[in-house]
């Protein structure tokens, strides 16, 4: 079974609370959807890749650039529903999310249609209250976002 790596920024908004950085799927299965159709920047990585480095190379990717500097919190591992593993990495920094740009990735669209078309792999990057993030997520990622506030209630 595949496994992903991640990194879930997170500030103090001006209103006080949590936010955290997340984009929106991108291509056709999830254009008309908004809950549980996003996600924290992550990614596969093979099993001899080192998984926070995996992490760091997906955000880089799926952002366009290179995730700011600050600390961190290991928020460890996670199953998701369809059996994929996440280990993802939670790191308070600041990011301008206007400035995203994702890669790409290519699919038969239509179906059935023998044509390939390309979609970013997050159409949207967002800050969002914590709360909210956890309504946006797919299911498997509410437990990081879980995590990361235990770790923020605890410090």
């Amino acid at each position: 079974m595949a496994s992903s790596a991640g990194l879930l920024l997170h500030r103090v908004g001006d209103g006080g609370e949590v936010e955290v950085l997340v984009g929106h799927m991108g291509g056709p299965l999830w254009a008309r959807k908004e809950e549980r159709a996003w996600t924290i920047p992550k990614g596969e990585h093979d099993p001899d890749e080192d998984p926070h480095a995996a992490a760091v190379r997906e955000f880089t990717e799926e952002l366009g650039s290179a995730p700011p500097e600050g600390p961190e919190l290991d928020l460890g591992q996670i199953r998701q529903r369809a059996g994929k593993t996440v280990r993802a990495w939670a790191r308070r920094a600041d990011f301008d999310a206007s400035t995203a740009t994702s890669n790409s990735f290519e699919m038969e669209w239509p179906p059935r249609s023998g044509r390939t078309a390309s979609f970013p792999e997050l159409d949207r990057v967002a800050w969002v209250p914590l709360a909210r993030a956890r309504e946006l997520v797919v299911a498997g990622q509410v437990e990081l976002l879980d995590r990361l506030a235990e770790a923020l209630a605890r410090s």
